[in-house]
């Protein structure tokens, strides 16, 4: 079930805390006045400056710029320290760390069409994932070849109303619980199964490759906006998820 959600916008900006058994999500606008796309620019490495200029088109290079300047920034202000301090590693499937300063905090970012979320926690790991719906796909047929069997079947049993919504619930559930995990696409996405059918809790029902993978992690579905289907999975029970505007 997409979880209806007020995405609230704090009374302060200038410093921000995040306690042990809380996880928030932020909620990002990648179309900015390009003076604010130029503040955040100066807050990159030059290593994300040079990925940044590798796009084509500058609509691609702007966004990039506004999702890793913002997260430059939260991070800055949960740490309290200048975003250009932040130090990144990667690991060998590509997904960011703090390399320094050394912190129990955890992130993960994931942006589409005009949206970027921001998730955030404590000595949990997490991934979030969000979709621009709006896209002209053959649901049946990419089910098929990218989801489980079982969730190919729920999506080619619905009706073309509940198809789309289904698909995207799948795609966004997988995408945050393989994220989370740190394996990318090296995880093969037909060894589990998710919830999708709309209307349906986000859970993660099997994992054939390890059962208790089931009991270690929670999902939640993220209403974020018309048009765009979210989600996060985090380690671990007994959390509770705050969402918020930037």
């Amino acid at each position: 079930m997409q979880t209806s959600r007020n995405w609230q916008t704090p009374t302060s900006q200038s410093n921000l805390t995040l306690p042990d058994n809380d996880v928030h999500v932020w909620r990002a606008n990648l179309n900015i006045p390009l003076p604010d796309v130029q503040s955040l620019q100066h807050t990159l490495s030059p290593d994300e400056r040079a990925r940044a200029y590798r796009f084509r088109f500058e609509r691609h290079r702007n966004h990039f710029i506004v999702a890793r300047g913002t997260l430059r920034t939260l991070l800055a202000l949960y740490l309290n320290i200048s975003p250009t301090q932040l130090h990144f590693r990667y690991n060998a499937y590509g997904k960011p760390s703090l390399e320094s300063p050394h912190t129990p905090l955890h992130f993960n970012i994931s942006h589409s069409h005009e949206l970027a979320l921001l998730a955030f926690s404590q000595h949990r790991e997490l991934g979030v994932d969000v979709e621009y719906m709006d896209r002209n796909i053959d649901y049946n047929e990419l089910a098929q070849h990218t989801f489980s069997p079982y969730e190919a079947a729920i999506v080619t049993a619905l009706s073309d109303d509940a198809k789309r919504q289904a698909f995207f619930n799948c795609w966004t559930r997988k995408e945050a619980y393989i994220k989370a995990r740190g394996m990318g696409v090296s995880l093969d996405l037909t060894s589990f199964d998710v919830s999708l059918k709309p209307g349906d809790a986000a859970t993660l029902l099997h994992n054939r490759e390890d059962a208790m993978e089931v009991t270690r992690w929670q999902f939640e579905a993220l209403h974020v906006g018309d048009g765009y289907a979210g989600a996060i999975a985090v380690e671990g029970h007994n959390w509770q998820l705050c969402t918020w505007q930037w």
